[in-house]
């Protein structure tokens, strides 16, 4: 029996008894409880296999809720919140200590944004708390764009996915701190660097941390198949270094032509970069059931969210 539902009254009922619903966004999927259960929190650690030193990010109906759980918010902040909420970008706020440190890992910071989905708008506007929301997957594996791809991870953990349909956006929120005020970069996302920089001007980028991060999706190796994953920039010269083998192309914008390939995703034959980041994680769930011995991924132009696409395919290669 399916658990994917569209009934968001159902969905209120099991995050009131501290279950996890996965919950749709304009990025990806996430499983999500309350934040202020820490059975629910204690859950989607547990669920995802997620490791405690790594934070979560508290989804909140609106602007206004922001100033119930941080305890300060730098005047980029304010900018950033206005310029892109409801949207893809996250904010890294020193927290009041309303929040349970677990959600933070032990620091003084919490990661806050407002998801650009009315599913799940409508759903905390329903609930008297936030919600923490990591992507609906297994740590490390590939994030989820559809309820099918939350289902066949969990089917068995989680009593319902609250379907919003495939996601837009495609990638995980931008994650944005703040230093002396300033906005630093910890993760690229589906809001570019080029429209954050036009609102506050030039950022620094610090998106790599493996022992304790400052926030979500800085670990070298995360959103991964299974299946051996390569990063190239000349998929044809690739090829030939895997003769005999089962090979997969997940290639940006032009079909390869060659014999030895046995299953291939163009993700976008126009070439834009937003296309490419919509079909993503769909075409790495593909070809990661086609029983390939390699996937050879092609390197994409890097500029707008072609940075952020670049990153998430560095970091699913092993």
């Amino acid at each position: 029996m399916s658990i994917i539902s569209k009934d968001i009254s159902k969905a209120v009922a099991l995050l009131n008894q501290e279950k996890l619903v996965a919950i749709p966004t304009e990025t990806v999927y996430g499983l999500a409880g309350n934040i202020f259960s820490e059975k629910a929190i204690d859950s989607i650690f547990k669920t995802k296999q997620r490791p405690l030193f790594n934070p979560l990010i508290v989804h909140i109906p609106s602007i206004d809720y922001l100033e119930t759980i941080v305890a300060r918010i730098p005047e980029k902040a304010k900018l950033l919140a206005e310029a892109f909420w409801p949207g893809p970008i996250t904010l890294v706020l020193k927290k009041k200590e309303v929040i349970p440190d677990v959600i933070t890992a032990g620091k003084d910071t919490v990661a806050v944004r407002i998801p650009n989905h009315p599913t799940t708008l409508e759903l905390l506007k329903q609930l008297d708390f936030p919600l923490a929301a990591p992507s609906a997957n297994p740590f490390n594996r590939i994030s989820p764009t559809s309820a099918e791809h939350v289902e066949s991870y969990f089917k068995n953990d989680i009593k319902m996915v609250l379907d919003g349909g495939t996601c837009t956006s495609g990638i995980e929120s931008t994650i944005i701190g703040f230093e002396n005020d300033e906005p630093i970069i910890y993760r690229l996302g589906s809001t570019s660097i080029e429209d954050i920089e036009n609102i506050v001007g030039s950022v620094e980028i610090k998106n790599k941390k493996n022992s304790v991060p400052n926030a979500p999706g800085m670990l070298a190796r995360h959103y991964a198949p299974n299946t051996k994953t390569i990063l190239v920039t000349d998929i044809s010269d690739a090829i030939k270094q895997f003769q005999g083998k089962n090979i997969g192309i997940l290639a940006f914008e032009n079909e390869i032509k060659n014999k030895a390939i046995k299953f291939q995703i163009v993700l976008s034959k126009t070439g834009n970069v937003s296309e490419a980041a919509t079909n993503l994680y769909s075409a790495l769930h593909q070809l990661d059931e086609q029983d390939l011995d390699i996937i050879i991924a092609e390197r994409l132009p890097n500029h707008d969210i072609g940075k952020s696409i670049n990153d998430r395919l560095q970091r699913a290669t092993k």
